[in-house]
């Protein structure tokens, strides 16, 4: 991590819990965006002692790595939380801050430097803790009721392209070709996979599961974001699921 400890500055966050962690605890890395509208803002925050809330490493608008609580400590940043069979999954993770407004003040893609910082840190974590594939997670897969972040503008095709994270391996022009068609007989199914996957489906209501469905859109397919599950969602979800078991 030599090469990432050059570039890094550091900024400690007053909000970790004060007990290390063994290093074989850490299972998950989660990105978030920041949802402030700066860098300034959002430092303030995560350092603040009435805030609650900290982060690992936090990337700023500019692509420069901030080192913000100690990897061993557990960083406060994922809150009520869910994948698989483990929850509050704070004690087990690693969480990266991006400098965006999100989607409350004018959200944006993320630029060209700081997701090459994001490539350079993840890739030294993966390797640190040996995190599996399928464990690099945003805050909307561990909480979708609740978040929305990093949002469909996080290129999680392209960070699949570089080896982080998961993508799906559905034809394009059969995706496409299917997108108009409903597939509500198929939810039983869909929502199955999901939970294979990893999602917490736990929803009371159609609003509820509507946010389930655009969380999911958000992350593998961000073309298009309505909520409503057709067959193109369904063969994502699907190809994800055999891909994984």
């Amino acid at each position: 991590m030599q090469k990432n400890v050059e570039k890094m500055t550091f900024n400690y966050s007053p909000n970790f819990d004060l007990k290390k962690r063994d290093k074989k605890k850490i299972k998950y890395l989660i990105y978030h965006y920041t949802g402030m509208r700066n860098d300034k803002l959002a430092i303030k925050k995560l350092t603040s002692f009435n805030s609650n809330v900290s982060c690992h490493y936090y990337i700023t608008k500019s692509g420069k790595l901030i080192q913000m609580v100690p990897d061993l400590y557990v960083a406060w940043h994922a809150g009520k939380s869910f994948w698989g069979k483990n929850k509050s999954i704070n004690y087990q993770s690693i969480g990266i801050e991006i400098s965006n407004p999100g989607h409350g003040y004018g959200y944006r893609n993320f630029s060209h430097k700081q997701i090459k910082c994001l490539i350079r840190i993840s890739k030294s974590i993966i390797k640190k803790y040996n995190i599996d594939k399928n464990n690099i997670l945003g805050h909307s897969d561990i909480a979708p009721l609740r978040k929305r972040d990093p949002g469909e503008k996080f290129p999680w095709k392209f960070l699949n392209k570089k080896n982080i994270g998961v993508w799906h391996n559905v034809n394009f022009k059969k995706l496409r070709s299917s997108r108009k068609k409903n597939s509500k007989e198929n939810l039983s199914k869909f929502i199955n996979y999901l939970k294979k996957i990893g999602y917490n489906i736990e929803y009371s209501n159609f609003k509820e599961l509507k946010k389930i469905i655009k969380v999911f859109q958000m992350r593998f397919r961000p073309e298009l974001i309505n909520g409503k599950l057709d067959l193109e969602c369904f063969n994502i979800a699907k190809s994800l699921n055999n891909s994984k078991y």
